[in-house]
């Protein structure tokens, strides 16, 4: 891709970006939010069409118009969301509107099956292709995803975030079909922010800056520090440095989990959290955290235990008794569960708030218009506008619309479940200091991360959860170092 350039609404998103691909190799495109990343592989599969620059493919120009051209031309893009219906199966899925057919234009089921037999042996991939995908898990989707688009003789494949949902076994599973992809010589534009997988699979780094390239290297000529450097124009040291912060002990806990049991991962939790405290939560998947924070929003239902806050107990029975209480809960999965994608950045924002600017029967616009601004403004969400649809922002930009949904209410007591879960660096950097504002306001703030340089960053203190259950509770003044907590995290 050479000079590629573009503009929406007079503002150049993409300035004369070049970018080059090898024959098998495995290239990291990363960058901040609002980078160009997303618009360049979108140029590239023909969703947009760039305003100046040539597409070179084995070294003839090709014209890029549709999406229809990309496939011709053998690229094929993975999505972060998945594209498979889940009520059809594996094969049906992967021949979804280019069914084989017989002689009399019938889709022949027995062609379709035995082409995708095909597919999955060469890939060395053991799924039963006729079993409907919503029973498999999410790492087999990810493997019908790659089949069903290497059955299109694909020749550059474009993972976007590949791994953001799957298991540390699932993604192993995926990092070894990316070896068997590159020995085959299909080539590989990887997208993703975790950076112990770029430099693991990964042959060289392109990195882009507001819209600019800025640097292309080998992953062997490159450290983290130096990437992150790259990616947002400066120096991140101490983005990630633990601040001891001042918040009172000694008065009345906000909150007060006594005992609490629900369903089959949360067995007898119990723990205080104080105003302007920021309160981590560590564990490993299954541990019960998230289902911890769920029957607290009154999402899963509680069996039995009591819920204090202000030393009043509660009864949550539902997300809206929580949110009653003056409780908010950013959830894990921000796509799905978080926000809706298909409405505006303002109507988002606004859902939890609707009765509270009501101008008689009618929504007061203006008033809304204003709140939305505000937050825009307030947490940097970068957007053409307050209207425009959700979907199209980047991973950070949609969270930061969440956590203003939520801010947006008021709570006294924020809960957030992975928050910087697949966004990049730059991004995660200011929702870490978002978060410290936050508390420092006086919130009291509930934590739950994988990620444990950002847990120890954020917290000021951590409890360990294993089988639903606390093991552990340190203050962060204890916690000397990431294996110091990754020990607590595996012993019981």
């Amino acid at each position: 891709m050479s000079q590629i350039s573009k503009s929406f609404n007079g503002i150049k998103v993409l300035n004369s970006v070049d970018f080059e691909l090898r024959r098998g190799e495995v290239h990291a495109l990363m960058g901040g939010n609002g980078a160009g990343k997303s618009t360049l592989m979108k140029i590239l599969t023909g969703v947009y069409q760039g305003d100046e620059g040539q597409i070179f493919i084995d070294g003839s120009e090709v014209s890029i118009q549709q999406p229809n051209d990309a496939k011709e031309n053998g690229v094929s893009m993975i999505f972060q969301e998945f594209s498979l219906v889940p009520t059809l199966t594996v094969a049906q899925n992967i021949f979804l509107t280019r069914e084989p057919r017989n002689n009399l234009g019938f889709i022949d089921e027995k062609e379709c099956i035995r082409q995708t037999e095909q597919l999955l042996n060469e890939l060395n991939v053991n799924i039963d292709r006729n079993i409907p995908v919503e029973q498999l898990g999410v790492g087999y989707w990810q493997m019908t995803e790659i089949a069903k688009a290497l059955s299109q003789n694909t020749k550059i494949l474009i993972m976007d975030e590949p791994t953001s949902s799957l298991t540390k076994n699932e993604t192993e599973v995926l990092f070894e079909l990316i070896d068997k992809l590159k020995a085959k010589g299909i080539s590989i534009i990887y997208i993703s922010h975790r950076m112990d997988e770029i430099f693991r699979i990964c042959d060289r780094i392109t990195i882009l800056r507001d819209g600019k390239h800025v640097m292309t290297s080998p992953c062997s000529e490159l450290t983290m520090e130096t990437v992150i450097q790259h990616i947002v124009g400066g120096n991140l040291e101490h983005a990630f440095e633990w601040k001891d912060r001042n918040y009172q002990r000694n008065q009345e806990p906000v909150l007060q989990v006594r005992n609490l049991t629900s369903g089959r991962r949360v067995n007898g939790v119990s723990f205080d959290l104080y105003r302007g405290e920021i309160l981590g939560i560590a564990g490993l998947m299954g541990s019960g955290r998230s289902e911890m924070v769920r029957a607290i929003f009154g999402i899963d239902p509680i069996d039995s235990g009591e819920i204090l806050m202000n030393s009043q107990k509660l009864s949550i029975k539902k997300p809206e008794d929580a949110i009653k209480a003056g409780i908010a809960l950013v959830p894990e999965d921000r796509r799905m569960q978080g926000l809706i994608l298909d409405h505006s950045v303002k109507d988002n924002i606004l859902l939890p708030i609707l009765s509270n600017i009501k101008k008689g029967m009618f929504i007061d616009d203006a008033k809304g218009n204003q709140i939305a601004s505000e937050f825009v403004t307030r947490l940097n969400i970068k957007t053409d506008n307050i209207f425009k649809t959700s979907r199209l922002l980047s991973g950070g930009n949609q969270q930061k619309i969440v956590l203003a949904k939520w801010l947006a209410n008021s709570p006294e007591i924020l809960i957030l479940d992975e928050p910087t879960i697949g966004v990049d660096i730059g991004a995660k950097t200011e929702i870490i200091e978002i978060i410290r504002s936050l508390a420092d306001s006086g919130k009291a703030i509930i934590v739950i991360s994988s990620e444990l340089p950002e847990l120890l960053a954020l917290s000021d203190r951590v409890i360990v959860l294993n089988e639903g259950r606390v093991t552990k509770e340190m203050d962060r003044k204890e916690i000397a170092s990431e294996e110091v907590l990754q020990h607590a995290i595996q012993v019981v």
